[in-house]
């Protein structure tokens, strides 16, 4: 911490009969202006400014930020703590681990490899939805999870012990940023540091910040913490001390005005943010919330949109701290002392909301909230918007990508086409749709396969494009806000109360981001309306919207994949990319939670909810949505009347302790982990094999061929899928050889503590793209060591390149990377023996963590693309300029020459050009210097 104070800026506040020190922004000229993140930003290097990567000059960098200028100055911002779960946190305890040893080797003490940051990890993306629809759904969920995941658990259990600083929540929680909102955040943090002056111990107040493994870490962001998603590579980093190095960025403003109106939801409000801030571009910004209807925006609906940052592209998406936050932070427990802190802390600061007082953006956007109406997103971006009324044409309109469309008129009984207007063919056998001749003979057409579907009692159902078979209340965005949760229920209520009923293709799950939303709906009585439609609790994590949706209903899967039928998922989450929800379906869509219950309810995304009725009532009147739909003054009787702090005081009590389950884990013992050689969960990886004190000079890259060209929004659910794992896949073929059964496989995102499977999985999503194969979905390339020209898996084809020592490089579009904050996306690529990616633009936290592992990024210059610049994948790369770090400096560009080689089309020429260098930071360069921040880290430690 601080041994410099340039700035004067060491006080202290007393607050009640205690005394903190704090660093007065106040010192600071220039600090008024500032918005409310980046003063939380000033803040934290006035309390860590040591002269040497924190200087007065940086801080005064900072005092007088320019708005509008683009970033160009590093500081180093040292979060106070770090978030993670187990999928990606995982990794990050195997490496510390793994250093452990390195250290050790290399002549140190292992006991410094310890976090020197407090790091806080919920264990909720390992429950998968097997189960659902019955009342042991829950249980015997959370059975299975133990059984296929036993031996992570084992050892994170052992990293609780052996680390100082490290929390575990226990798995059957909740969902790690609902947790961190509900009971881990702060707000502002109190904290024991030693005067440098004196050497006596004080407390010390600030503004609590954070960093996650998870890119919606920016769920906090709406409680007035300033945190966002890094990779595992920089959490870790930051766990050891290590400051997270980035470029004072720009602030978007956006102010608020007006106020939601009737039927519309927190998630409709989102989905329009996300749109409007996507179609802006605020990739590498922060994104602050202002103005007069701030104030009129509940805690909850602060966090949901918080949530999204990511899906808007922005690093940060913050709300001030107000009554408000002082409200929530009451309700959900925390005591009076801290209320008490917080509040003074804020105003003494000028952290506090003023209406008054307006702070200069960067950029200005607005939205009054009385606009939104009710939408929903997808079928494979979260940013892709359809307003409601229009959702069954937009179906349509999209369904053509996803399956063939017969455009002929042609009679409705024979025909492979439905006409646009009506009701969906998904439908009971015993039930009838009528169309009007006039629809049947002259509506536009879309395509239709009507599959008929036999259920295991001997009853059936057809089946058709758009069918909804998975309709999940899942995701932290939106269960943790009690107002779209407890509207759901409110409609379950109404829509059993009529006699409606789900429909049987239906998987519908629901699992509540924390065990509050379960007691919640129990005092308010909805838990039986909502299991009356199928929707029972399946588990507490992040289920469906990580990938974990469990199996389709068994013949549904079957009918599926024999008549390749596009079906559907509906889910409350804030990711839908393809491949990602299941393998089975091909489109995915957000939704608020009532919503999703609607769509079970239809059945079908080829339904207008204006004109279709989801079904009859006991009389036989036809039953609407707007016939269901909850008012909104009931919904907030049911808040104020189900919610109170007790349960959020009673269901916190004893978070890290978990269940019988968790407590009879046997635990290993001792300073370093004993690797179990049998292992196919926890290995030890090789990042450190062979490494040494002296840093190995960085060369250039000469005769690398292309792994892999891929287009636009490639995702890091394309580099480094979640979800399951295929039999006939290399990761498959590795466990099967392992002695593991089919049906133990369990998912990607749960081995991440195992590099060979991770490895193997690298490129591996089933709707990857690569475009050095023709109309071959999947993770396959063309293998150019072979003679044939026959796909071979990408895994395959490394493994042949590493032999023959060729490097490789790849080739992006726009969006490189978006997603999730996954450093698999990144440790596999580099595993893959890939030293190059080569994009039209990376998404912020992928870009950084590819130079945490040693592979450089480049960057087409503006205009210039592989496609534009003639680049088909079968060349030959060489790329010169990168040995000027050696001495210190970053190239800005580098120059690429991309030769044809025996592969490549006849009369193909050599195509040269200057890419940039994305190394952003002095920081970066140092990692990429000593081969990964990991190493860096290492070495700065021995």
């Amino acid at each position: 911490m601080s041994a410099v104070n340039s700035f004067g800026a060491k006080d202290t506040l007393h607050v009640g009969e205690k005394s903190y020190e704090i660093f007065r922004l106040d010192t600071v000229p220039g600090h008024d202006k500032l918005p409310f993140s980046l003063k939380v930003l000033l803040e934290n290097l006035l309390r860590t400014e040591d002269g040497a990567n924190v200087t007065k000059e940086q801080i005064e960098a900072l005092g007088s930020w320019v708005p509008t200028a683009e970033p160009d100055t590093e500081i180093q911002f040292t979060p106070a703590r770090v978030v993670m779960q187990d999928f990606t946190g995982v990794p990050c305890i195997v490496d510390l681990a793994t250093m452990r040893e390195a250290v050790a080797a290399l002549g140190g003490d292992p006991n410094k490899i310890n976090p020197l940051s407090p790091a806080e990890m919920v264990i909720d993306h390992s429950v998968i939805a097997d189960l659902f629809g019955t009342e042991n759904a829950l249980e015997r969920n959370v059975e299975i999870e133990y059984e296929r995941n036993g031996e992570r658990y084992q050892f994170l259990r052992w990293g609780q012990t052996a680390f100082d600083d490290f929390k575990v929540v226990p798995p059957g929680t909740g969902i790690v940023h609902q947790v961190n909102i509900e009971h881990l955040a702060k707000v502002i943090y109190d904290r024991p540091s030693t005067s440098s002056a004196t050497g006596e111990t004080v407390m010390r107040a600030f503004p609590d910040t954070c960093v996650g493994t998870d890119s919606h870490t920016t769920m906090v962001n709406g409680l007035g913490v300033l945190g966002w998603g890094v990779g595992g590579i920089e959490a870790e980093a930051a766990m050891l001390g290590q400051p997270v190095s980035m470029l004072i960025p720009k602030v978007v403003g956006f102010k608020l005005s007006g106020a939601i109106p009737t039927g519309v939801t927190a998630t409709d409000v989102v989905l329009t943010i996300t749109d409007m801030l996507r179609k802006h571009g605020v990739v590498g910004k922060f994104v602050e919330f202002y103005g007069p209807g701030v104030a009129s925006v509940p805690l909850a609906n602060r966090a949901t949109i918080g949530n999204m940052s990511p899906e808007f592209g922005s690093t940060a998406a913050m709300f001030p701290i107000d009554d408000v936050t002082i409200d929530y932070l009451r309700l959900t427990g925390r005591s009076d002392e801290q209320l008490a802190l917080v509040e003074a802390y804020a105003k003494e600061q000028k952290l506090w909301h003023d209406t008054e007082h307006e702070p200069v953006f960067s950029e200005y956007l607005e939205l009054d909230l009385g606009t939104v109406v009710p939408s929903i997103a997808g079928p494979k971006r979260p940013q892709d918007r359809i307003e409601l009324s229009h959702s069954k044409e937009q179906f349509e309109a999209d369904l053509v990508d996803y399956a063939e469309v017969t455009h002929d008129l042609v009679d409705l009984e024979s025909s492979e086409s439905f006409p646009a207007s009506d009701p969906p063919s998904n439908t009971p056998e015993d039930e009838h749709n009528h169309y009007s001749d006039h629809r049947r003979s002259h509506a536009p057409k879309t395509a239709s396969k009507p599959t008929p579907v036999k259920t295991p009692d001997g009853s059936g159902y057809t089946l058709d494009h758009g069918a909804v078979t998975i309709a999940a209340i899942t995701s932290c965005t939106n269960t943790s806000n009690p107002s779209v949760m407890l509207a759901a229920g409110l409609l379950a209520r109404n829509a059993a109360q009529k006699g409606l009923k789900v429909k049987p293709w239906v998987k519908t799950t629901l699992a509540p981001g924390s065990k509050v939303v379960t007691e919640y709906y129990e005092k308010a009585g909805l838990n039986d309306d909502l299991e009356a439609l199928g929707f029972y609790t399946v588990g507490y994590g992040c289920t469906t919207c990580i990938g974990n949706s469990g199996p389709l209903i068994e013949e549904v899967s079957a009918a599926v994949q024999q008549n390749d039928l596009a079906v559907t998922a509906v889910l409350s989450g804030n990711r839908n990319f393809e491949g990602r929800i299941n393998p089975d379906v091909k489109m995915n869509y957000l939704a608020s939670p009532p919503l999703v219950i609607a769509y079970a309810l239809a059945g079908s995304m080829n339904f207008d909810f204006e004109v279709d009725a989801l079904g009859q009532d006991a009389d036989g009147n036809d039953v609407f949505l707007k016939d269901i739909w909850p008012d909104a003054a009931e919904v907030q009787d049911t808040i104020d009347s189900s919610i109170n702090k007790d349960m959020f005081t009673h269901q916190y009590a004893s978070v890290f302790e978990g269940d019988v389950r968790w407590r009879g884990l046997e635990t290993p013992t001792g300073a370093t982990f004993e690797w179990d050689a049998e292992s196919t969960y926890v290995r030890k990886p090789p990042y450190f094999d062979g490494m040494t004190l002296e840093t190995t000079p960085v060369t250039d890259i000469v005769g690398a061929r292309v792994l892999a060209k891929l287009g636009d929004s490639v995702t890091t659910d394309h580099i480094s899928p979640a979800g399951s794992i295929k039999a006939d896949s290399p990761a498959g073929r590795y466990l099967t050889e392992h002695g593991v059964d089919r049906t133990d496989f369990n998912s990607y995102g749960s081995r991440r503590g195992n590099h060979e499977v991770m490895i193997r999985g690298t490129f591996a999503n089933i709707r990857l793209r690569n475009q050095l194969l023709d109309g071959v979905e999947g993770g396959y390339t063309r293998d150019f060591t072979k003679t044939d020209a026959t796909p071979s898996f990408i895994f395959d084809a490394s493994q042949n390149y590493q032999a023959a020592g060729t490097p490789l490089v790849v080739f992006g579009g726009k969006e490189y990377g978006s997603g999730s904050s996954r450093d698999w996306a990144a440790k596999g690529t580099s595993l893959l023996g890939v030293k190059a990616v080569i994009t039209e633009s990376f998404e912020r936290i992928h870009r950084s963590n590819l130079i945490g592992m040693g592979v450089v990024p480049l960057q087409f210059r503006a205009g210039e693309s592989a496609d534009s610049l003639g680049l088909d994948g079968t060349e030959i790369v060489s790329i010169t300029g990168l040995e000027q770090l050696n001495e210190g400096v970053t190239p800005r560009t580098v120059h690429v020459v991309a030769a044809p080689s025996e592969h490549s089309p006849a009369g193909k020429q050599a195509v040269e050009f200057d890419a940039v260098v994305r190394i952003d930071t002095p920081g970066e360069a140092d990692y990429y210097r000593n081969g990964g921040i990991l190493q860096y880290v290492l070495r700065s430690l021995v």
